[in-house]
Formats: structure tokens, sequence, C-alpha cells
């Protein structure tokens, strides 16, 4: 994937946020930028736990494990990352709405975009 395509989906992952924002409660982004460096941060600890756990133990990762590691890093991050609120509820609440927005928008693993460029 080359720059301007990462550039792209850091966009669109900030706007899905901004809206799991309006949508889930107990989860709330301050702004645009808060939003993006969110994703940034979201997008860096899948890279690190997918690279240590393997990609079914990433938040990018399908079923029940992939669900709770999404939930745990959503609300670590909110730690990093000034102008975000998150409660465990929110977090779990914004993990299955993301989840649910991502059937629909796919958007490759950090790791994966790494290998494909790599070739």
């Amino acid at each position: 994937m080359r720059f301007l395509g990462h550039v792209v989906r850091f966009i669109v992952a900030a706007i899905v946020l901004m809206i799991v924002g309006f949508i889930v409660p107990q989860f709330s982004v301050g702004g645009f930028w808060s939003a993006l460096l969110l994703a940034l941060v979201i997008a860096a600890f899948g890279w690190i736990i997918e690279g240590i756990f393997g990609k079914k133990v990433t938040p990018f990762g399908r079923g029940i494990v992939g669900f709770i590691a999404s939930a745990i890093v959503i609300w670590v991050a909110q730690f990093i990352v000034s102008g975000v609120t998150v409660t465990w509820l929110g977090a779990i609440l914004a993990a299955l709405v993301i989840g649910i927005i991502d059937l629909f928008i796919p958007v490759s693993t950090p790791f994966e975009a790494g290998r494909s460029s790599e070739r």
C-alpha cells in the first residue's frame, strides 16, 4: 500500500471513530484530530499485538478473541490520546460497532499492509 493509501485509510478510520463516538453513549472523541490520533494509536497497538501473538489475537482478527482485544485496545488508547473518554462498557460497545462497520468497509491490517509492500 502506498503512502496515500495509508493516509486515506487513517482518515476513514478517524471518521468511523467519530461516528462511533456519536452512536455509542460511553465513548466520546473530542474532534477529528483526536479521532485521527486515536486511529493511529489503535493501529500501532494492533500491529504490535499482531507481531507478538499472531493474527488471531489482534483487534483486526475475527471472533471473540479479536473482539476482546479490540475492546482492550480501545480502552487503553484513551490514556494516550487526549480528548478521548471511554468506559469499559463503552469500549465493548465501540468494538462491537466498529466490528459491524468493518463488515461493510473492510480494512487490511497494518501487519498485512507491511507484508504486501515487501513483496
